[in-house]
């Protein structure tokens, strides 16, 4: 099911860890919602970068952000936040351009060098808090 142009809901919900250990990954509707409004904003940091965004983690149930040791108040949860790279891009170049356009994201995270998350408001009108952080070994910062 598409979600928008560029986005559908089975890529944005796929959990390898779901499928190796059978755990639920399907969203209620609330979620898939957020999903849709999540799939609108991805198309901005498409348009941004002109390349298509390789989606490693979008939607994941509590039992899957669980498993995959997630953040208790993770926003993937709510299906509002996207874990992806951009092909021949560095994450932080990533980050840094997302940083610098006018782009109203709730958070921006470089993880660990290798991903960059993204996440817009759990609720639908809310003001995006524009937090860009690093998490890595040394733990969490501001991304300058």
């Amino acid at each position: 099911m598409k979600l928008s142009p560029n986005f559908s809901l089975e890529e944005l919900t796929f959990s390898q860890v779901a499928s190796r250990r059978g755990l639920n990954n399907t969203p209620s509707d609330k979620v898939k919602d957020n999903l849709e409004r999540l799939a609108f904003f991805l198309e901005q940091i498409r348009k941004l970068f002109n390349k298509p965004l390789l989606i490693s983690s979008g939607y994941r149930s509590r039992e899957v952000n669980e498993a995959v040791g997630g953040s208790k108040t993770s926003q993937h949860c709510e299906g509002c936040a996207a874990d992806f790279n951009v092909k021949g891009m560095s994450p932080n170049a990533v980050v840094r351009a997302i940083v610098d356009a006018n782009i109203p994201y709730d958070q921006v995270i470089l993880e660990f060098d290798s991903w960059v998350h993204i996440s817009i408001p759990t609720v639908k009108g809310a003001t995006p808090r524009k937090q860009a952080l690093i998490i890595d070994n040394k733990g969490k910062r501001e991304f300058k």
